[in-house]
């Protein structure tokens, strides 16, 4: 076990209550190579040791910064943190996402600004994608890397540790197995999700029976396929909100898309002798809306009255239009046919909305777009994965018509490949 002293050091920082200290406990509890917990000089500021797909670094949370402050405990609070600071090989500067931007945020920032280190704004308290654009405001304190997080939730955790930790080394004798893909299988009732399951994981798992909604509780399971570990999580059919009376139904509704949040990737799975009806566009709406990689599963395909494929597909893309981005597999999970074909495009997929676009090569190909002259993008970045998140600055403050945002989105796919995830822009006056 190596000393501490030659660990990378992660750096925690920010106005008081903004969450420092939940996402310090987090980032230690995610994993068990953890040798302790240490406490400072003072009670406000606490190292640990932690470790993120093999790679062991040091973790400090600092105590609330105030900038000015020139006596008693916030001004000792303020000079251990720059002692931590001095060692940091990146620092966090969380904010609350709720509050917006404030005078102690645009200090603290130009003051980290002035280390020349690199340095990561964590958007706190970001806790449902309606929220999200919350974060778009911390633009302004001149960092570049702004990612929105629910640290209580662990919403956006994987995302920040990646990026926070992906100059730091690999330890040998430390090297983690990466973790499993999480998948959530999806839908209406009586559509086979449990059986999908089953035939997924090779053995009875789920309780499967002919009664529509049998399942009321998330079941997972994980297997291994060719080296990759795949955990499945099998959901309650989702009802229409005026069809769920009963509390435990609602409770599973509420599970269920608790469970399309957390996961990786989610299987919609559609019946081929019912069609696709309004409610699939519903509970798909659920996994687009929370930025979820999507593959469309038709399911009893082996008992379809038409097998004509290329009219279903027809079918299904005018049915689900706003899903146009999503593979389609065909199935009949009873039998087992078309199950170990989905291993591979759950794992494409997953790269896919798991891919970073290198910022030079980004600005590039934005470059190289003829966009007509009512949109100038200067420069454009990607400070988010799962899903593939860009930012892009340009002229003007005039809102971007959806068919130009739409023809990004298009071009972004066609240059480097993004099957089966959504991407999400946003635009920032440059």
């Amino acid at each position: 076990m190596a000393e501490s002293g030659f660990l990378p050091t992660l750096v925690i920082v920010g106005r008081p209550n903004v969450g420092k200290s939940t996402l310090f406990n987090q980032i230690l509890g995610r994993r068990r190579a953890i040798v302790g917990d240490e406490p400072g000089i003072t009670r406000d500021r606490i190292e640990g040791e932690a470790a993120y797909h093999g790679r062991r670094f040091r973790i400090v949370d600092t105590g609330g910064l105030l900038p000015h402050a020139s006596e008693g405990i916030a001004a000792e609070i303020f000079k251990q943190a720059r002692v931590a600071l001095d060692e940091a090989a990146h620092i966090v500067l969380v904010v609350d996402g709720r509050s917006g931007v404030t005078a102690a945020d645009r200090e603290l920032a130009q003051l980290l600004r002035r280390l020349g280190k690199p340095l990561t704004v964590a958007v706190n308290k970001i806790d449902s994608p309606s929220r999200e654009p919350l974060s778009n405001e911390f633009y302004e304190l001149g960092i570049s890397d702004v990612f929105p997080l629910s640290a209580e939730h662990r919403l956006g955790l994987d995302e920040l540790l990646q990026h926070t930790t992906r100059e730091f080394p690999v330890a040998p004798d430390t090297e983690e197995r990466p973790a499993p893909i999480k998948v959530a299988i999806i839908g209406r009732p009586n559509v086979g999700k449990s059986t999908l399951l089953n035939a997924l994981v090779g053995h009875e798992r789920s309780i499967v029976t002919p009664v529509a909604g049998t399942t009321r509780d998330a079941v997972d399971e994980t297997v291994t396929v060719e080296g990759v570990d795949y955990t499945f999580v099998d959901t309650a059919g989702i009802r229409r909100k005026g069809k769920t009376k009963l509390m435990a139904e609602k409770l599973s509704v509420v599970m269920a898309r608790r469970h399309i949040r957390l996961a990786n990737v989610v299987l919609l799975v559609l019946d081929a002798v019912e069609g696709v009806v309004g409610l699939d566009a519903t509970i798909g709406g659920y996994a687009h809306e929370e930025g979820r990689a999507i593959i469309l599963c038709v399911n009893k395909w082996d008992i379809a009255p038409n097998k004509d494929k290329r009219a279903f597909v027809e079918h299904v893309r005018s049915q689900l239009k706003f899903l146009e981005y999503a593979p389609i597999a065909f199935l009949a999970a009873k039998t087992g046919a078309g199950i170990r074909q989905l291993f591979p495009l759950i794992r494409r997929v997953f790269d896919s909305a798991s891919k970073r676009v290198p910022t030079g090569e980004l600005n590039r190909f934005l470059h190289s777009l003829t966009l007509g002259s009512d949109l100038q993008i200067r420069y454009g970045t990607q400070p988010a994965i799962r899903p593939p998140t860009f930012v892009l600055f340009r002229d003007g403050d005039k809102p971007v018509h959806f068919s130009t945002e739409r023809f990004l989105i298009n071009r972004l796919r066609e240059a480097f490949g993004f099957e089966g995830t959504p991407i999400v822009l946003k635009f920032r006056r440059s």
